[in-house]
């Protein structure tokens, strides 16, 4: 069963955000956009390189009102060392969330139970705690967040103008779709 248009499952974590421990939880996430983005864990190849690239555009995920949230299953304290080690992740202004416990990933439908780690998944999750996208793959594959950031002002596009969907390749300020009877067979 997909997860999409279904409630953030509950859960409750730590994480570390700028020097300090935060808890998180699933009330977190409601009232603004939320993009979580799962990864295997700290001190890896490929995380770091995604942290970086998350780290890079987040003015533009603030400037669109969305948090950033980076999960893997490790712990808030090695989050704090790997953000104060890691040259990548220390660039890193948004919460680094711990899953020790595997709730979250097993709750997103992200984790690698003969590994203990997680699949990079992303989600975005809109104000009322609705996953609104998802994207799941194989570790040895990064993302690139600038289609994380195209796919998030698209969710915020389409709840904001009922009626309306967004094509293939669409961008923020394009020219969007309002379907009816009479495009069918037409595009």
């Amino acid at each position: 069963m997909s997860l999409i248009n279904t409630p953030v499952p509950p859960f409750k974590t730590q994480a570390f955000h700028n020097g300090k421990f935060i808890e998180v939880s699933n009330e977190t996430l409601k009232g603004k956009w939320s993009v979580l983005i799962f990864m295997p864990a700290a001190f890896t190849f490929n995380c770091p390189t995604e942290v970086e690239d998350a780290a890079d555009n987040y003015a533009e995920f603030q400037k669109a009102g969305a948090e950033v949230y980076i999960v893997t299953t490790d712990t808030h304290f090695s989050h704090k060392v790997w953000h104060e080690t890691s040259p990548a992740v220390g660039k890193a202004k948004f919460p680094l969330v711990g899953d020790p416990t595997h709730q979250l990933t097993r709750g997103f439908g992200v984790h690698i139970e003969e590994e203990g780690l997680a699949l990079r998944g992303t989600f975005i999750v809109n104000p009322e705690g609705i996953i609104k996208t998802l994207e799941i793959h194989s570790n040895e594959i990064a993302r690139d967040v600038t289609e994380t950031l195209r796919k998030l002002k698209a969710a915020q596009y389409t709840a904001a103008h009922p009626g309306e969907v967004c094509p293939a390749k669409w961008k923020d300020g394009a020219k969007t779709i309002a379907p009816s009877l009479d495009l069918v067979g037409k595009i």
